[in-house]
């Protein structure tokens, strides 16, 4: 098979369409021929050298991807015994969706939407399931609460404002350009806040009456924890998934105590298999259902050939788009 693979931590020069063995399913695993994958943030990390995939997972980048089973492992853990060869799937990975097969543990499978198409389809899994476990899961979203997600143009943050508008949340969002908070606001956020020029946090409480976010989903990490915590309702949640903005901050306890607070910082890549097989279940139950009438919509902002997933990387880190990236095949 070909895959894309990474000689050694660079630009996205680094990324090379090269032959490699074939994946092949061990016992509880399905083979997937791979028809498209989402591209990430993650993958970008992995690329520079900051993002090592976990021991024993695929060396290739791409965490999330669809296509068509060609093989099934030995039907012991994890549901292998629910598919079959020729079932159009996508799929939660740890690691190998940029390359012509991949093995996937067969918890982290879900059908394709009805009348979806499997590029589209590749753009799901990695976003759904990195919202509804940080959103729901752990920050238990409430209906009639406010939801605040930064980075609200990006394909976690077109996700999360869905979801969260579905489950009966007031949805804010920040966002770099006037464009990006237009197309937020026809997912329905309705507190869009430029976070070029204007500050976040006093936006949000003018637009609460000072109530402030119940739970905040942020990308960003350190460069904004405090302003998170200033930006909490009494008992607010907030939800760490990434850190562009830098590892390390000073947390003032006492501001975090008197705001009742919690900080949740959690990544879906290094959970064992059988939590993320939970995951998987409950967006398949929960989630799944509101493609198929409509409530949710996937946003692909384009897409390209998988070897050329140099190009994508490009694109993703000019910051440029809005909602997801996808490689084809």
């Amino acid at each position: 098979m070909h895959a894309i693979t990474i000689a050694a931590p660079g630009g996205p020069e680094a990324l090379v369409w090269t032959e490699v063995p074939d994946a092949e399913p061990r016992a509880g695993e399905v083979l997937i021929e791979v028809a498209a994958a989402g591209v990430n943030r993650a993958d970008v990390l992995q690329r520079q050298g900051f993002y090592d995939p976990p021991p024993g997972s695929s060396p290739y980048p791409g965490l999330e991807c669809a296509g068509r089973v060609v093989a099934v492992g030995d039907p012991i853990p994890h549901g292998v015994a629910d598919w079959r060869v020729g079932d159009e799937v996508c799929a939660l990975l740890t690691g190998g969706g940029y390359a012509e097969l991949v093995a996937v543990p067969a918890g982290q499978l879900l059908p394709v939407p009805a009348g979806m198409d499997l590029a589209t389809a590749a753009s799901l899994p990695e976003v759904v399931c990195t919202v509804w476990a940080n959103v729901f899961m752990a920050a238990g979203l409430r209906p009639g609460e406010t939801l605040l997600v930064h980075g609200g143009g990006s394909g976690i943050g077109t996700m999360a404002i869905q979801l969260g508008r579905a489950a009966g949340a007031r949805v804010a969002v920040t966002a770099g350009s006037d464009e990006k908070l237009a197309r937020c606001a026809e997912l329905g956020a309705e507190v869009l806040i430029n976070y070029r020029e204007q500050d976040f946090v006093a936006e949000l409480s003018v637009a609460t009456e000072g109530h402030g976010a119940d739970v905040i989903l942020d990308i960003v990490g350190a460069k904004y924890l405090a302003r998170n915590i200033d930006a909490l309702a009494t008992g607010g949640r907030l939800a760490i998934i990434g850190l562009q903005g830098g590892v390390k901050a000073e947390v003032n306890l006492a501001r975090l105590m008197a705001k009742r607070g919690s900080v949740t910082a959690t990544s879906l890549r290094a959970r064992p298999v059988a939590e993320k097989a939970a995951v998987v279940a409950e967006v398949r139950e929960h989630v799944w259902p509101m493609f198929a009438d409509g409530r949710l919509r996937p946003v692909v902002d384009r897409r390209l050939p998988l070897p050329a997933a140099a190009d994508a990387h490009r694109v993703l880190e000019e910051s440029g788009h809005i909602g997801k990236i996808v490689l084809t095949r």
